[in-house]
């Protein structure tokens, strides 16, 4: 069983600044992608951003040029830095660590991301 444990989320003013990051437990974070998603009130859970075990990247269009996702391999910590952030970025975040070859899929419990105007 993997435990991610997520920080970072609070309140920010649009146009400000944030950084999340996200732990997990044991070492099969190495092998595999972690990624973080958003869900906003009345909306689906969307993919923001991840990062695959070797160093791919991928980023939801709403965000690229203002988000960056990068990992720490040695601590099995994901971080996602958010800038320029706008009243469409808030909502809850969520830490994904997926490896489909292993039909591994955990989330963490989220964390709240709150932007005012």
């Amino acid at each position: 069983q993997v435990q991610l444990a997520e920080s970072g989320g609070g309140l920010v003013q649009a146009g400000g600044s944030l950084n999340l990051s996200c732990t997990a437990s044991g070492m099969i974070a190495r092998i595999a992608t972690m990624a973080w998603y958003r869900q906003a009130p009345g909306k689906q859970r969307e993919l923001v951003a991840s990062a695959g075990s070797g160093g791919a990247k991928n980023y939801a269009d709403s965000v690229k040029g203002r988000f960056r996702i990068f990992r720490d391999y040695s601590k099995d910590t994901v971080y996602l830095q958010m800038s320029a952030l706008k009243a469409e970025d808030a909502g809850v975040y969520y830490c994904n660590l997926r490896h489909v070859g292993m039909s591994l899929d955990y989330w963490g419990q989220g964390t709240r991301v709150t932007v005012s105007s």
